[in-house]
């Protein structure tokens, strides 16, 4: 190693990574943030009910159509 004067020998720093391993360090990260909440949706901790938002939803649908139709 190249000792400066005054200053402790410093380990070498490592080579810069090439584009293609950034890219790749951003999709294992991408899949690894998708596994994760997968894992956690399959869990079911769900605070509301499936089943309440599809009667909800169908209730507004039902809704909207009828004052369509009424309004004619």
């Amino acid at each position: 190693m190249n000792a400066m004067p005054g200053r402790p020998d410093l380990p070498p720093e490592p080579p810069e990574r090439s584009e293609q391993e950034v890219r790749w360090g951003r999709v294992e990260r991408r899949r690894e943030r998708i596994y994760q909440q997968i894992k956690r949706d399959r869990a079911g901790n769900h605070k509301i009910p499936t089943w309440v938002y599809v009667s909800l939803l169908a209730a507004l649908v039902l809704g909207w159509l009828y004052l369509i139709i009424t309004s004619r």
